[in-house]
Protein backbone atom coordinates (compact mmCIF):
# COMPACT_ATOMS: atom_id res chain seq x y z
CA UNK A 1 0.00 0.00 0.00
CA UNK A 2 1.14 3.90 -0.60
CA UNK A 3 2.09 5.12 2.27
CA UNK A 4 1.16 7.70 2.00
CA UNK A 5 -2.50 6.87 1.71
CA UNK A 6 -2.17 5.13 5.41
CA UNK A 7 -3.22 8.10 6.97
CA UNK A 8 -5.74 10.19 6.20
CA UNK A 9 -6.78 13.58 8.35
CA UNK A 10 -10.19 14.74 9.17
CA UNK A 11 -11.62 16.12 5.89
CA UNK A 12 -9.57 12.79 3.94
CA UNK A 13 -6.46 14.77 2.91
CA UNK A 14 -3.13 12.59 3.43
CA UNK A 15 -1.27 13.39 6.76
CA UNK A 16 2.10 13.10 5.31
CA UNK A 17 4.94 15.19 5.67
CA UNK A 18 4.57 16.88 2.34
CA UNK A 19 1.01 17.74 2.83
CA UNK A 20 1.56 19.29 6.25
CA UNK A 21 4.25 21.42 5.07
CA UNK A 22 2.13 23.05 1.86
CA UNK A 23 0.79 26.26 3.40
CA UNK A 24 -1.69 28.68 1.52
CA UNK A 25 -0.68 31.47 -0.28
CA UNK A 26 -1.26 34.50 1.65
CA UNK A 27 -3.51 36.38 -1.59
CA UNK A 28 -6.59 36.39 -2.87
CA UNK A 29 -7.46 34.30 -6.17
CA UNK A 30 -8.25 37.40 -7.44
CA UNK A 31 -5.12 39.35 -6.01
CA UNK A 32 -3.16 38.89 -9.40
CA UNK A 33 0.14 38.94 -8.99
CA UNK A 34 2.07 42.15 -11.57
CA UNK A 35 3.58 41.22 -14.43
CA UNK A 36 5.90 43.04 -17.24
CA UNK A 37 4.23 43.03 -20.23
CA UNK A 38 6.29 44.24 -23.78
CA UNK A 39 4.97 44.57 -27.00
CA UNK A 40 7.16 45.05 -30.05
CA UNK A 41 5.88 47.10 -32.68
CA UNK A 42 2.98 50.12 -32.96
CA UNK A 43 1.19 48.97 -36.15
CA UNK A 44 -2.36 47.99 -36.34
CA UNK A 45 -1.50 44.72 -34.36
CA UNK A 46 0.43 46.35 -31.92
CA UNK A 47 -2.31 48.76 -30.93
CA UNK A 48 -4.46 46.06 -30.72
CA UNK A 49 -2.49 44.48 -28.49
CA UNK A 50 -1.77 47.75 -26.00
CA UNK A 51 -5.85 48.41 -25.93
CA UNK A 52 -6.41 45.13 -25.04
CA UNK A 53 -4.11 44.02 -22.47
CA UNK A 54 -4.94 46.99 -20.57
CA UNK A 55 -8.54 46.23 -21.02
CA UNK A 56 -8.44 42.79 -20.19
CA UNK A 57 -5.85 42.37 -17.67
CA UNK A 58 -5.13 43.75 -13.91
CA UNK A 59 -1.98 44.70 -12.57
CA UNK A 60 -0.17 44.84 -15.11
CA UNK A 61 3.23 47.10 -16.18
CA UNK A 62 3.05 47.58 -20.46
CA UNK A 63 5.69 48.85 -22.72
CA UNK A 64 4.81 49.35 -26.75
CA UNK A 65 8.21 49.62 -28.22
CA UNK A 66 8.11 51.08 -31.81
CA UNK A 67 11.59 51.29 -33.98
CA UNK A 68 9.68 54.07 -36.32
CA UNK A 69 9.45 58.17 -35.04
CA UNK A 70 5.70 57.10 -34.98
CA UNK A 71 2.99 54.71 -35.34
CA UNK A 72 1.14 52.86 -38.10
CA UNK A 73 3.80 50.39 -38.91
CA UNK A 74 4.02 49.57 -42.98
CA UNK A 75 1.55 52.62 -43.23
CA UNK A 76 4.28 54.71 -41.35
CA UNK A 77 7.25 53.67 -43.25
CA UNK A 78 5.74 53.19 -46.30
CA UNK A 79 5.92 56.73 -48.22
CA UNK A 80 6.16 55.84 -51.44
CA UNK A 81 3.94 57.46 -54.82
CA UNK A 82 0.52 56.04 -54.83
CA UNK A 83 0.29 54.24 -50.93
CA UNK A 84 -2.76 53.34 -50.32
CA UNK A 85 -4.87 50.30 -49.06
CA UNK A 86 -6.59 47.93 -51.53
CA UNK A 87 -9.02 47.07 -49.17
CA UNK A 88 -12.04 49.46 -48.75
CA UNK A 89 -12.14 51.90 -46.48
CA UNK A 90 -14.72 51.54 -44.44
CA UNK A 91 -13.90 48.17 -44.00
CA UNK A 92 -10.43 48.73 -42.97
CA UNK A 93 -10.74 49.36 -39.65
CA UNK A 94 -11.20 47.66 -35.85
CA UNK A 95 -14.24 45.92 -35.46
CA UNK A 96 -14.48 48.25 -32.22
CA UNK A 97 -14.16 51.69 -34.28
CA UNK A 98 -16.69 53.14 -36.60
CA UNK A 99 -15.18 55.54 -38.84
CA UNK A 100 -17.65 56.92 -41.15
CA UNK A 101 -15.39 60.14 -42.94
CA UNK A 102 -13.05 58.19 -45.54
CA UNK A 103 -12.21 60.76 -48.20
CA UNK A 104 -11.89 57.98 -50.45
CA UNK A 105 -12.85 53.89 -51.09
CA UNK A 106 -9.24 53.26 -51.26
CA UNK A 107 -7.96 55.23 -48.18
CA UNK A 108 -4.09 56.51 -48.69
CA UNK A 109 -1.58 56.00 -46.08
CA UNK A 110 -1.40 59.34 -44.63
CA UNK A 111 -5.11 58.84 -43.93
CA UNK A 112 -4.70 55.38 -42.42
CA UNK A 113 -1.99 56.73 -40.01
CA UNK A 114 -4.36 59.53 -38.94
CA UNK A 115 -7.11 56.75 -38.09
CA UNK A 116 -4.64 54.77 -36.23
CA UNK A 117 -3.54 58.09 -34.50
CA UNK A 118 -7.03 58.77 -33.57
CA UNK A 119 -7.38 55.15 -31.88
CA UNK A 120 -4.11 55.37 -29.81
CA UNK A 121 -5.68 59.27 -28.57
CA UNK A 122 -9.19 57.88 -27.82
CA UNK A 123 -7.84 54.89 -26.16
CA UNK A 124 -5.09 57.15 -24.85
CA UNK A 125 -2.34 54.57 -25.62
CA UNK A 126 0.15 57.46 -26.47
CA UNK A 127 2.15 57.29 -22.35
CA UNK A 128 2.31 53.41 -23.25
CA UNK A 129 3.82 53.82 -26.83
CA UNK A 130 8.00 54.57 -27.01
CA UNK A 131 8.79 56.02 -30.30
CA UNK A 132 12.43 55.39 -32.19
CA UNK A 133 13.15 52.16 -29.42
CA UNK A 134 14.21 49.33 -31.42
CA UNK A 135 14.51 45.37 -30.12
CA UNK A 136 17.86 44.16 -31.03
CA UNK A 137 18.05 41.43 -28.72
CA UNK A 138 15.71 39.15 -26.55
CA UNK A 139 16.83 35.80 -24.69
CA UNK A 140 14.65 34.06 -22.39
CA UNK A 141 16.11 33.57 -18.68
CA UNK A 142 14.98 29.43 -17.53
CA UNK A 143 15.32 30.27 -13.69
CA UNK A 144 13.40 33.02 -14.17
CA UNK A 145 10.66 32.70 -16.78
CA UNK A 146 11.45 36.42 -18.65
CA UNK A 147 12.51 37.50 -21.44
CA UNK A 148 16.05 39.87 -21.19
CA UNK A 149 15.44 42.52 -24.08
CA UNK A 150 18.17 44.69 -25.40
CA UNK A 151 16.55 47.83 -26.52
CA UNK A 152 18.26 50.56 -28.87
CA UNK A 153 16.71 53.97 -28.20
CA UNK A 154 17.26 57.15 -31.36
CA UNK A 155 18.05 60.44 -29.44
CA UNK A 156 17.81 63.58 -31.16
CA UNK A 157 20.66 66.51 -30.23
CA UNK A 158 22.22 69.30 -31.28
CA UNK A 159 24.89 67.00 -32.92
CA UNK A 160 22.27 64.62 -34.89
CA UNK A 161 21.20 61.74 -33.98
CA UNK A 162 22.76 58.99 -31.97
CA UNK A 163 21.70 55.49 -30.01
CA UNK A 164 22.25 54.03 -26.92
CA UNK A 165 21.00 51.16 -25.64
CA UNK A 166 19.64 49.77 -22.12
CA UNK A 167 17.57 46.03 -20.93
CA UNK A 168 14.51 45.71 -19.92
CA UNK A 169 12.70 42.19 -19.04
CA UNK A 170 9.33 40.56 -19.36
CA UNK A 171 7.09 38.19 -17.99
CA UNK A 172 5.27 38.08 -21.59
CA UNK A 173 6.30 38.98 -24.89
CA UNK A 174 4.64 40.81 -27.78
CA UNK A 175 5.79 41.26 -31.18
CA UNK A 176 3.82 42.31 -34.41
CA UNK A 177 6.66 43.23 -36.69
CA UNK A 178 4.65 41.32 -39.67
CA UNK A 179 6.04 39.30 -42.52
CA UNK A 180 6.23 42.62 -44.64
CA UNK A 181 8.16 44.82 -42.57
CA UNK A 182 11.92 44.23 -43.17
CA UNK A 183 12.87 45.07 -47.19
CA UNK A 184 15.51 44.03 -49.06
CA UNK A 185 16.87 45.42 -52.21
CA UNK A 186 16.58 42.81 -55.54
CA UNK A 187 19.58 41.08 -56.22
CA UNK A 188 20.50 42.91 -59.17
CA UNK A 189 23.76 43.36 -60.65
CA UNK A 190 25.32 46.64 -60.35
CA UNK A 191 21.97 48.19 -58.86
CA UNK A 192 24.58 50.46 -56.14
CA UNK A 193 26.43 51.64 -59.28
CA UNK A 194 23.74 53.65 -60.28
CA UNK A 195 24.49 57.40 -60.92
CA UNK A 196 21.11 58.50 -60.62
CA UNK A 197 18.68 58.55 -57.92
CA UNK A 198 17.85 55.02 -56.39
CA UNK A 199 14.63 54.27 -54.19
CA UNK A 200 12.98 51.17 -52.43
CA UNK A 201 9.38 51.45 -52.29
CA UNK A 202 9.76 50.30 -48.82
CA UNK A 203 12.36 53.32 -47.87
CA UNK A 204 11.62 56.15 -50.43
CA UNK A 205 13.22 58.73 -48.69
CA UNK A 206 13.11 62.22 -50.03
CA UNK A 207 14.07 64.20 -47.19
CA UNK A 208 11.35 66.12 -45.52
CA UNK A 209 9.51 66.43 -48.73
CA UNK A 210 6.49 64.56 -49.49
CA UNK A 211 6.26 62.16 -52.50
CA UNK A 212 4.23 65.16 -54.17
CA UNK A 213 6.62 67.66 -53.47
CA UNK A 214 9.61 65.89 -54.83
CA UNK A 215 7.65 64.71 -58.01
CA UNK A 216 7.11 68.62 -59.12
CA UNK A 217 10.80 68.51 -60.10
CA UNK A 218 10.45 65.55 -62.18
CA UNK A 219 8.55 66.65 -64.75
CA UNK A 220 11.99 66.05 -67.45
CA UNK A 221 12.95 62.53 -65.60
CA UNK A 222 12.75 59.06 -67.40
CA UNK A 223 11.94 56.62 -64.47
CA UNK A 224 11.86 52.66 -64.45
CA UNK A 225 9.90 50.90 -61.86
CA UNK A 226 11.07 47.11 -61.11
CA UNK A 227 8.37 44.72 -60.58
CA UNK A 228 5.03 43.92 -60.46
CA UNK A 229 3.55 43.38 -56.90
CA UNK A 230 0.70 45.81 -55.06
CA UNK A 231 3.51 48.58 -54.56
CA UNK A 232 4.31 48.50 -57.86
CA UNK A 233 0.85 48.91 -59.23
CA UNK A 234 0.25 51.89 -57.57
CA UNK A 235 3.83 53.68 -58.10
CA UNK A 236 3.04 53.47 -62.09
CA UNK A 237 0.01 55.31 -62.02
CA UNK A 238 0.92 57.93 -59.58
CA UNK A 239 3.91 58.74 -61.19
CA UNK A 240 2.96 58.34 -65.07
CA UNK A 241 1.56 62.02 -65.18
CA UNK A 242 4.28 63.61 -63.42
CA UNK A 243 7.58 62.71 -65.45
CA UNK A 244 8.73 62.31 -68.91
CA UNK A 245 9.31 58.81 -69.54
CA UNK A 246 8.22 55.88 -67.24
CA UNK A 247 8.80 52.39 -67.92
CA UNK A 248 8.25 49.44 -66.14
CA UNK A 249 10.45 46.30 -66.17
CA UNK A 250 8.48 43.26 -64.93
CA UNK A 251 9.39 39.70 -64.95
CA UNK A 252 6.18 37.69 -63.93
CA UNK A 253 2.66 37.91 -64.38
CA UNK A 254 -0.10 39.11 -61.98
CA UNK A 255 -4.34 39.06 -61.73
CA UNK A 256 -5.62 42.39 -61.55
CA UNK A 257 -9.23 42.52 -60.31
CA UNK A 258 -11.94 44.54 -60.79
CA UNK A 259 -12.31 46.58 -57.31
CA UNK A 260 -13.62 44.69 -54.78
CA UNK A 261 -17.03 44.49 -54.06
CA UNK A 262 -17.01 48.51 -55.31
CA UNK A 263 -20.78 47.94 -56.59
CA UNK A 264 -21.97 47.50 -52.63
CA UNK A 265 -20.34 51.24 -52.41
CA UNK A 266 -22.20 52.15 -55.24
CA UNK A 267 -25.70 51.41 -54.40
CA UNK A 268 -24.84 53.05 -50.67
CA UNK A 269 -24.05 56.26 -51.99
CA UNK A 270 -26.09 56.19 -55.15
CA UNK A 271 -23.56 56.02 -57.82
CA UNK A 272 -23.27 54.24 -60.91
CA UNK A 273 -21.55 50.55 -60.82
CA UNK A 274 -19.28 51.09 -62.94
CA UNK A 275 -17.56 54.06 -61.73
CA UNK A 276 -14.09 54.62 -61.48
CA UNK A 277 -13.55 57.63 -59.47
CA UNK A 278 -12.79 56.20 -55.79
CA UNK A 279 -12.80 59.62 -54.17
CA UNK A 280 -15.76 60.17 -52.57
CA UNK A 281 -17.76 63.23 -52.84
CA UNK A 282 -18.70 65.90 -49.45
CA UNK A 283 -22.42 64.78 -50.14
CA UNK A 284 -21.51 61.10 -50.43
CA UNK A 285 -19.90 61.21 -47.29
CA UNK A 286 -22.81 63.07 -45.62
CA UNK A 287 -24.33 59.55 -46.29
CA UNK A 288 -22.08 58.05 -44.10
CA UNK A 289 -22.61 60.29 -40.92
CA UNK A 290 -25.85 58.01 -40.54
CA UNK A 291 -23.91 55.46 -38.08
CA UNK A 292 -26.55 52.92 -37.89
CA UNK A 293 -27.12 52.58 -41.82
CA UNK A 294 -23.35 53.11 -42.16
CA UNK A 295 -22.58 49.65 -39.69
CA UNK A 296 -25.80 47.68 -41.09
CA UNK A 297 -23.73 48.99 -45.02
CA UNK A 298 -20.11 47.58 -43.61
CA UNK A 299 -21.96 44.15 -41.92
CA UNK A 300 -23.10 43.42 -45.33
CA UNK A 301 -19.77 44.38 -47.10
CA UNK A 302 -18.05 42.08 -44.93
CA UNK A 303 -20.13 39.68 -45.35
CA UNK A 304 -18.94 39.80 -49.26
CA UNK A 305 -15.69 39.82 -48.40
CA UNK A 306 -16.18 36.43 -46.21
CA UNK A 307 -17.43 34.31 -49.95
CA UNK A 308 -13.61 34.69 -51.23
CA UNK A 309 -12.32 31.32 -49.56
CA UNK A 310 -13.67 29.10 -52.66
CA UNK A 311 -11.84 31.80 -54.78
CA UNK A 312 -8.46 29.67 -53.63
CA UNK A 313 -9.40 26.18 -54.10
CA UNK A 314 -8.46 24.56 -57.39
CA UNK A 315 -10.73 23.55 -59.90
CA UNK A 316 -13.77 25.37 -58.01
CA UNK A 317 -16.60 27.25 -60.18
CA UNK A 318 -15.91 30.43 -58.68
CA UNK A 319 -12.29 30.10 -59.29
CA UNK A 320 -12.85 29.22 -63.01
CA UNK A 321 -15.49 32.04 -63.29
CA UNK A 322 -12.98 34.71 -61.62
CA UNK A 323 -10.34 33.94 -64.26
CA UNK A 324 -12.60 34.94 -67.00
CA UNK A 325 -14.07 37.42 -65.68
CA UNK A 326 -10.41 39.13 -64.41
CA UNK A 327 -8.83 38.18 -68.01
CA UNK A 328 -11.35 40.00 -69.42
CA UNK A 329 -10.88 43.04 -67.49
CA UNK A 330 -7.16 43.02 -68.36
CA UNK A 331 -7.33 42.72 -71.84
CA UNK A 332 -10.24 45.24 -72.14
CA UNK A 333 -8.43 47.76 -70.48
CA UNK A 334 -5.09 47.07 -72.50
CA UNK A 335 -7.22 47.24 -75.60
CA UNK A 336 -4.47 50.06 -76.75
CA UNK A 337 -1.57 47.73 -76.20
CA UNK A 338 -2.88 44.48 -76.49
CA UNK A 339 0.65 42.66 -76.46
CA UNK A 340 1.32 43.44 -72.70
CA UNK A 341 -2.02 41.25 -72.01
CA UNK A 342 0.15 38.48 -73.61
CA UNK A 343 2.95 39.11 -71.19
CA UNK A 344 0.61 40.17 -68.15
CA UNK A 345 -2.05 38.01 -67.75
CA UNK A 346 -1.03 34.89 -65.45
CA UNK A 347 -1.28 30.97 -66.55
CA UNK A 348 -1.42 30.19 -62.61
CA UNK A 349 -5.10 30.51 -60.79
CA UNK A 350 -6.30 33.90 -59.40
CA UNK A 351 -5.17 34.23 -55.33
CA UNK A 352 -1.81 32.14 -56.30
CA UNK A 353 -0.01 35.69 -56.16
CA UNK A 354 -1.65 38.24 -54.12
CA UNK A 355 -4.52 39.86 -56.17
CA UNK A 356 -5.01 43.63 -56.36
CA UNK A 357 -7.57 45.69 -58.20
CA UNK A 358 -4.61 48.08 -59.06
CA UNK A 359 -6.45 50.97 -59.64
CA UNK A 360 -5.49 53.05 -62.87
CA UNK A 361 -2.12 50.78 -63.23
CA UNK A 362 -3.23 49.27 -66.76
CA UNK A 363 -4.88 52.18 -67.75
CA UNK A 364 -1.56 54.13 -67.11
CA UNK A 365 0.81 51.36 -69.12
CA UNK A 366 -1.57 52.21 -72.12
CA UNK A 367 0.16 55.67 -72.16
CA UNK A 368 2.26 56.60 -75.19
CA UNK A 369 5.35 57.69 -72.91
CA UNK A 370 4.83 54.20 -70.62
CA UNK A 371 6.85 51.48 -71.16
CA UNK A 372 6.43 47.66 -70.47
CA UNK A 373 9.09 45.54 -70.85
CA UNK A 374 8.68 41.77 -69.93
CA UNK A 375 12.46 40.93 -70.75
CA UNK A 376 14.43 40.27 -67.64
CA UNK A 377 16.91 42.49 -66.74
CA UNK A 378 20.94 41.43 -66.67
CA UNK A 379 22.28 44.79 -64.92
CA UNK A 380 22.27 48.09 -63.69
CA UNK A 381 24.78 50.10 -65.63
CA UNK A 382 25.88 53.77 -63.63
CA UNK A 383 23.19 55.22 -65.99
CA UNK A 384 20.57 52.66 -66.67
CA UNK A 385 19.45 49.20 -67.08
CA UNK A 386 20.69 46.34 -69.16
CA UNK A 387 18.30 43.29 -70.39
CA UNK A 388 19.31 40.05 -71.18
CA UNK A 389 18.51 40.73 -74.71
CA UNK A 390 21.50 43.49 -74.98
CA UNK A 391 19.36 46.04 -74.87
CA UNK A 392 20.24 49.32 -73.09
CA UNK A 393 17.61 52.77 -71.55
CA UNK A 394 18.93 55.51 -69.92
CA UNK A 395 17.65 56.38 -66.39
CA UNK A 396 17.24 59.16 -64.27
CA UNK A 397 15.55 57.72 -61.01
CA UNK A 398 15.22 53.61 -60.13
CA UNK A 399 12.66 52.70 -58.06
CA UNK A 400 12.54 49.09 -56.49
CA UNK A 401 9.12 47.81 -55.52
CA UNK A 402 10.43 44.62 -55.42
CA UNK A 403 9.18 43.55 -51.87
CA UNK A 404 10.37 42.29 -48.89
CA UNK A 405 12.61 39.10 -46.52
CA UNK A 406 9.66 36.94 -46.14
CA UNK A 407 11.32 33.99 -44.19
CA UNK A 408 9.79 35.11 -40.60
CA UNK A 409 13.53 35.69 -39.71
CA UNK A 410 14.48 39.05 -37.46
CA UNK A 411 17.60 40.55 -37.89
CA UNK A 412 18.15 40.27 -34.37
CA UNK A 413 19.08 37.42 -32.17
CA UNK A 414 15.84 35.76 -30.57
CA UNK A 415 16.97 33.24 -28.01
CA UNK A 416 15.07 30.36 -26.58
CA UNK A 417 15.19 28.10 -24.37
CA UNK A 418 18.79 25.96 -23.92
CA UNK A 419 20.23 28.64 -25.96
CA UNK A 420 18.84 27.72 -29.21
CA UNK A 421 18.35 30.09 -31.91
CA UNK A 422 15.37 30.97 -33.40
CA UNK A 423 17.31 31.25 -36.64
CA UNK A 424 18.51 28.10 -36.09
CA UNK A 425 14.91 26.58 -34.80
CA UNK A 426 13.35 27.96 -38.03
CA UNK A 427 15.67 26.55 -40.38
CA UNK A 428 15.24 25.67 -43.42
CA UNK A 429 11.78 26.86 -42.99
CA UNK A 430 9.46 28.51 -40.06
CA UNK A 431 7.33 26.06 -37.72
CA UNK A 432 4.88 27.63 -35.68
CA UNK A 433 1.69 26.50 -33.85
CA UNK A 434 -1.22 27.81 -35.05
CA UNK A 435 0.92 31.22 -36.55
CA UNK A 436 0.98 32.45 -32.40
CA UNK A 437 4.00 30.93 -30.81
CA UNK A 438 6.35 28.07 -30.93
CA UNK A 439 7.69 25.57 -28.89
CA UNK A 440 11.55 25.92 -27.30
CA UNK A 441 10.00 29.95 -26.39
CA UNK A 442 8.02 30.30 -23.94
CA UNK A 443 5.89 33.17 -23.00
CA UNK A 444 6.22 34.58 -26.57
CA UNK A 445 3.48 35.06 -28.95
CA UNK A 446 3.24 37.35 -31.94
CA UNK A 447 0.45 38.35 -34.56
CA UNK A 448 1.27 38.12 -38.56
CA UNK A 449 4.00 35.47 -38.08
CA UNK A 450 4.82 32.61 -40.27
CA UNK A 451 1.30 31.18 -41.81
CA UNK A 452 -0.48 34.27 -40.28
CA UNK A 453 -1.70 36.82 -42.92
CA UNK A 454 -4.17 35.74 -45.55
CA UNK A 455 -4.25 35.22 -49.69
CA UNK A 456 -8.28 36.23 -49.31
CA UNK A 457 -10.62 37.96 -46.91
CA UNK A 458 -10.12 40.56 -44.54
CA UNK A 459 -6.66 40.46 -42.03
CA UNK A 460 -7.73 43.00 -39.53
CA UNK A 461 -10.47 40.87 -37.76
CA UNK A 462 -7.62 37.86 -37.53
CA UNK A 463 -5.36 40.37 -36.29
CA UNK A 464 -7.66 41.05 -33.37
CA UNK A 465 -7.79 37.33 -32.74
CA UNK A 466 -4.83 36.53 -32.80
CA UNK A 467 -4.36 39.65 -30.29
CA UNK A 468 -6.89 38.46 -27.96
CA UNK A 469 -5.47 34.72 -28.07
CA UNK A 470 -2.70 36.16 -26.88
CA UNK A 471 -4.71 38.17 -23.83
CA UNK A 472 -5.78 34.98 -22.89
CA UNK A 473 -2.58 33.70 -22.86
CA UNK A 474 -1.46 36.31 -20.35
CA UNK A 475 -4.20 36.05 -18.40
CA UNK A 476 -3.62 32.39 -17.45
CA UNK A 477 -0.13 32.72 -17.08
CA UNK A 478 -0.78 35.95 -14.08
CA UNK A 479 -4.24 34.07 -12.77
CA UNK A 480 -2.54 30.81 -12.24
CA UNK A 481 0.76 32.39 -10.80
CA UNK A 482 2.89 30.30 -13.43
CA UNK A 483 6.43 31.32 -14.40
CA UNK A 484 6.31 30.06 -18.23
CA UNK A 485 3.64 28.60 -20.48
CA UNK A 486 5.00 26.91 -23.84
CA UNK A 487 3.44 25.02 -26.41
CA UNK A 488 4.49 21.42 -26.99
CA UNK A 489 6.80 20.06 -30.21
CA UNK A 490 4.21 17.89 -31.05
CA UNK A 491 1.65 20.16 -31.17
CA UNK A 492 3.67 22.23 -33.43
CA UNK A 493 4.37 18.85 -35.72
CA UNK A 494 0.94 18.35 -36.08
CA UNK A 495 -0.01 21.96 -37.16
CA UNK A 496 2.67 21.35 -39.45
CA UNK A 497 1.44 18.59 -41.13
CA UNK A 498 -1.87 20.39 -41.24
CA UNK A 499 -0.16 22.36 -43.75
CA UNK A 500 1.45 20.39 -45.75
CA UNK A 501 -2.16 18.23 -46.14
CA UNK A 502 -4.32 21.52 -46.78
CA UNK A 503 -2.38 23.80 -49.42
CA UNK A 504 -2.27 21.02 -52.13
CA UNK A 505 -5.63 21.79 -52.54
CA UNK A 506 -5.25 25.52 -53.14
CA UNK A 507 -4.43 27.56 -55.67
CA UNK A 508 -1.44 28.70 -53.83
CA UNK A 509 0.26 25.72 -54.66
CA UNK A 510 0.62 25.84 -58.36
CA UNK A 511 4.30 27.48 -59.71
CA UNK A 512 3.74 31.19 -59.29
CA UNK A 513 6.31 33.22 -57.85
CA UNK A 514 5.21 35.15 -55.00
CA UNK A 515 5.67 36.08 -51.48
CA UNK A 516 3.71 33.33 -49.74
CA UNK A 517 6.57 30.84 -51.11
CA UNK A 518 8.60 33.14 -49.54
CA UNK A 519 9.83 34.72 -52.91
CA UNK A 520 9.78 31.49 -54.83
CA UNK A 521 7.86 29.91 -57.59
CA UNK A 522 7.32 26.68 -55.57
CA UNK A 523 7.64 25.10 -52.28
CA UNK A 524 6.72 25.76 -49.19
CA UNK A 525 4.37 28.45 -48.42
CA UNK A 526 5.17 30.46 -45.03
CA UNK A 527 2.95 32.88 -45.40
CA UNK A 528 -0.54 31.82 -45.17
CA UNK A 529 -2.95 30.33 -42.96
CA UNK A 530 -4.40 27.07 -43.76
CA UNK A 531 -7.83 28.39 -44.62
CA UNK A 532 -10.44 31.28 -44.62
CA UNK A 533 -10.47 34.25 -42.19
CA UNK A 534 -13.23 32.75 -40.96
CA UNK A 535 -11.72 29.86 -40.45
CA UNK A 536 -8.82 31.35 -38.48
CA UNK A 537 -11.07 33.10 -36.47
CA UNK A 538 -13.19 30.43 -34.96
CA UNK A 539 -9.42 27.94 -34.61
CA UNK A 540 -8.06 31.36 -32.28
CA UNK A 541 -11.36 31.35 -30.39
CA UNK A 542 -10.83 29.15 -27.75
CA UNK A 543 -6.95 27.83 -26.50
CA UNK A 544 -5.95 24.18 -26.21
CA UNK A 545 -4.37 24.24 -22.69
CA UNK A 546 -3.24 20.75 -23.66
CA UNK A 547 -1.10 21.43 -26.13
CA UNK A 548 0.93 23.21 -23.73
CA UNK A 549 3.56 22.83 -21.14
CA UNK A 550 3.48 25.36 -17.43
CA UNK A 551 6.48 25.63 -14.66
CA UNK A 552 5.01 27.42 -11.53
CA UNK A 553 6.16 30.78 -10.51
CA UNK A 554 6.24 29.74 -7.03
CA UNK A 555 8.38 27.05 -5.35
CA UNK A 556 5.27 25.05 -4.31
CA UNK A 557 4.05 21.70 -5.59
CA UNK A 558 0.80 21.59 -5.45
CA UNK A 559 -1.16 22.93 -8.20
CA UNK A 560 -3.93 24.15 -6.69
CA UNK A 561 -1.90 26.94 -4.72
CA UNK A 562 -2.80 29.68 -6.70
CA UNK A 563 -6.40 29.51 -5.36
CA UNK A 564 -4.60 31.44 -2.24
CA UNK A 565 -6.30 31.93 0.87
CA UNK A 566 -10.22 31.07 -0.47
CA UNK A 567 -11.30 34.15 -0.65
CA UNK A 568 -11.33 37.32 -3.62
CA UNK A 569 -9.77 40.78 -3.16
CA UNK A 570 -13.12 42.33 -2.36
CA UNK A 571 -14.17 40.43 0.35
CA UNK A 572 -10.71 40.36 2.00
CA UNK A 573 -10.06 44.49 1.71
CA UNK A 574 -14.32 45.14 2.11
CA UNK A 575 -13.43 47.26 -0.95
CA UNK A 576 -15.02 47.46 -4.17
CA UNK A 577 -17.84 45.26 -6.01
CA UNK A 578 -18.96 42.16 -3.98
CA UNK A 579 -21.90 41.83 -6.37
CA UNK A 580 -20.07 42.16 -9.61
CA UNK A 581 -21.49 38.70 -11.26
CA UNK A 582 -24.49 40.99 -11.33
CA UNK A 583 -23.50 43.54 -13.90
CA UNK A 584 -24.94 43.57 -17.45
CA UNK A 585 -21.06 43.23 -18.59
CA UNK A 586 -21.34 39.98 -16.71
CA UNK A 587 -24.89 38.61 -16.70
CA UNK A 588 -25.21 35.98 -20.00
CA UNK A 589 -29.07 36.81 -20.67
CA UNK A 590 -30.18 33.99 -22.35
CA UNK A 591 -33.15 34.35 -24.91
CA UNK A 592 -36.31 33.27 -24.32
CA UNK A 593 -38.49 30.75 -26.65
CA UNK A 594 -40.77 32.17 -28.87
CA UNK A 595 -42.81 28.76 -28.30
Amino acid sequence: MDARSSSRGPNGASDTSETLKFKLGEFSIDEYRPMRIVVIGAGFSGIIAGIRFRQKMKNINLTVYEQNAGIGGTWYSNKYPGLACDVPGPSYQLSFTTKTDWSSFYPSGPEICQYLLGVVEQYKLGPYIKLQHQLVHAQYEETSGKWLLRIKKTVSGPNGEHSQEFEDSADFLFTSAGLLSRWKWPDIEGLKDFDGQLFHSANFDVGNQTWQEAAKTWGDKRVAVIGVGSSALQIVPALQDKVAKLTNFVRGKTWLCPSFFSHKIAEFVDREPSSTNFVFTDEERERFKDTASFKLFRHELEAEFHTMHALTLKGSAVQKESRETFEKNMRDKLAKKPWIADHLVPNFGVTCRRITPGPGYLEALCEDHVDFVPTHIKQVTQTGIETVDGKHEEFDIIICATGYDTSGQFEFPMIGRGGVKLQDRWSPHPETYLSVTVDGFPNWFFSLGPNGVLGAGLLLPVMERQVGYAVQIAQKLQRERLKSIEVTPAAVRDFDEYLERFFPKTVYSEKCRSWYKNGKDEGRITGLWPGSALHAMRTLEHPRWEDYTYEPLDPVRNRFYWLGDGQTYAEKTMSGDRAWYLNDDEVDYPPIPED
